[in-house]
């Protein structure tokens, strides 16, 4: 333990009296330093024990010791030592009182003991001291490591290293989930520092921060995992002061650790990512039965049950594919953070999961109801909810609402298949990325799309550019007043070609609604005997009428 004003008071060879600040006695000295200048302050770092002979210093001047005890002491100086019998055959009472009022404490140093005796005295402590933490350091590692080499792995470890910094430690995976605290009931304090866990990994490791609550007694230091461009994982200790020499090492050493196993784990998942590669491009040809084999032990448990076909892309604000922000190996951020979260989620409960990267794309195969596509859904929705999932605003295209929204993320999921079926559930799951893309939606998953209406997807430029070409020799013609020809042309086809239900609807005979019918075909050109022109003119009308209402809700 650190060298005490106690322990050199009592210190039998050095023969030190008390004079002053008796209850101060137990703060650390860091150092022992001699000085005879008026000011001594500009040297001094704090923490020492300052050694006077008042060769300079008028120490029976009350005014003058006062100002010279409150300098030190605000300097962070820890204690005085006054030589007797040196420039004085006592300590002078103003400089004790000054020490008192300042709770300083004095030590009178007699002529026997010289200044260096006092000098090594420290120092030897202090040399102590920091071997005392550098074999600490040394036994914890080797604890550490055995740990970390052991049936339980990280668990072990990080149950020694909080009983060696007699406080807690957690560990959190690349999502940013809790996977394992040390004592138990740590994983509760864990959780609740989600959002500095998560600003943590935003930034490249190695990195670290303090974490410091008003309602906790608890002092957290959070440390990143993992040594490339993002973090792997984090280590959070919480201690109730802050890291001494012995614990700073044994925290380094489980970084260390973690980083390491960690890598190994990242080497592993990059093996079986290969493998899940091979093994999706066999379901995706057809072949099933290859699939099977290949799968084995790690994905075959994947193929025995129906499973989910995830396609994720990203997206970019500024109309450029988002697959481009592609920097590194690891692939774009927010498809990694989708990996990362299904990944997690299925570890956590050991289901099976095949997450493939695939030109810019990711491609998973999750469980049907199992806990990676629920965290899909989890992660989407804390995505869409960035803008409330509603609709895109007219005049927004969804790329570049998610590049305003921050998500940059489209995701489209199939509906529950199996192996046979695997190819034909990857093109649903295409189909349901491309409504989201279209609807400017995070998620949509493939029964949404055939169990909704066929006009949300028309919310395209090109679709309504169609529209209005096709209808604009009738708006022309009505701007004129010399009829109402696309009022009555819906009309006609929302009765299905019904005359006098038509004409009723219009408040008009008959014979002028035939009419104005044969007007409409003579403008188009167009015959509306034909199914295929009847078809174009309503979607055509359906899509005008979705300017005003969104998505063509509401009765033509």
């Amino acid at each position: 333990m650190p060298h005490t004003l106690a322990s050199l008071a009592h210190h039998s060879a050095l023969k030190l009296t008390v004079l002053a600040g008796a209850d101060r006695l137990a703060t650390p000295v860091r150092w022992a330093h001699a000085s005879e200048l008026i000011d001594p302050v500009p040297y001094m770092e704090g923490g020492e024990l300052l050694l006077i002979t008042a060769l300079k210093l008028d120490a029976e001047d009350p005014e003058t010791a006062r100002r010279y005890v409150r300098r030190v002491a605000g300097a962070g100086v820890v204690g005085l030592g006054f030589a007797v019998g040196v420039n004085y055959e006592d300590v002078p009472q103003a400089l004790v009182t000054a020490a008192e009022e300042e709770s300083l404490p004095l030590l009178g140093v007699p002529r026997s003991t010289p200044f260096i005796a006092i000098s090594k005295a420290v120092s030897a402590a202090v040399a102590a001291d920091q071997y005392r933490a550098v074999t600490e350091g040394f036994e914890a590692q080797r604890e550490l490591t055995r740990a970390a080499l052991g049936a339980e792995g990280p668990a072990e470890l990080l149950a020694r290293l909080a009983a060696h910094l007699k406080g807690w430690a957690a560990l959190y995976d690349a999502s940013g989930a809790v996977v394992a605290a040390a004592p138990d009931w740590a994983a509760r304090r864990a959780a609740r520092l989600g959002d500095d866990v998560a600003r943590l990994r935003e930034r490249p490791a190695p990195a670290s921060s303090v974490v410091s609550e008003a309602a906790g007694d608890d002092r957290v230091e959070l440390q990143s995992l993992g040594t490339g461009r993002r973090a792997r994982g984090v280590l959070a200790v919480g201690t109730g002061a802050p890291l001494g020499t012995a614990e700073r090492f044994a925290v380094h050493s489980a970084v260390a650790l973690l980083t390491l196993t960690t890598e190994r784990s990242r080497a592993l998942q990059e093996a079986e990512q290969r493998l899940g590669a091979a093994v999706l491009r066999m379901l995706l040809a057809g072949e099933p039965d290859h699939a099977r084999a290949v799968a084995g032990r790690l994905y075959g448990g994947l193929l025995d049950a129906p499973f989910r076909v995830v396609v994720a892309e990203p997206v970019a604000a500024d109309g450029a594919d988002g697959a481009e922000d592609a920097e590194s190996a690891d692939g774009p951020p927010v498809l990694d953070a989708l990996a990362d979260a299904m990944e997690s989620a299925a570890a956590r409960t050991g289901e099976a999961v095949l997450a493939v990267p695939e030109g810019g794309r990711l491609v998973v195969l999750a469980a049907d109801g199992g806990a990676a596509a629920e965290a899909c859904a989890e992660h989407a929705a804390a995505a869409e909810a960035r803008f409330g999932g509603q609709p895109l605003p007219r005049g927004r295209t969804a790329r570049a609402e998610a590049g305003r929204s921050g998500e940059g993320l489209a995701v489209g999921l199939s509906a529950p298949s199996g192996p046979r079926d695997a190819a034909h559930a990857y093109r649903q799951a295409e189909q349901a990325l491309s409504v989201a893309r279209r609807r400017g939606r995070v998620l949509v998953e493939h029964e949404d799309v055939a169990a909704g209406s066929v006009l949300p997807l028309l919310a395209d430029d090109a679709v309504r550019a169609f529209a209005d070409g096709l209808l604009r020799a009738l708006h022309e013609h009505d701007a004129t007043g010399r009829g109402d020809l696309v009022a009555s042309l819906r009309a006609w086809l929302s009765r299905h070609g019904q005359w006098d239900a038509a004409a009723a609807d219009l408040g008009v005979h008959r014979h002028t609604l035939r009419y104005r019918m044969r007007r409409v075909e003579e403008i188009l050109g167009r015959s509306l005997d034909d199914p295929d022109v009847r078809m174009e003119l309503w979607l055509a009308l359906k899509t005008t009428a979705a300017v005003t209402e969104p998505y063509g809700g509401g009765t033509a």
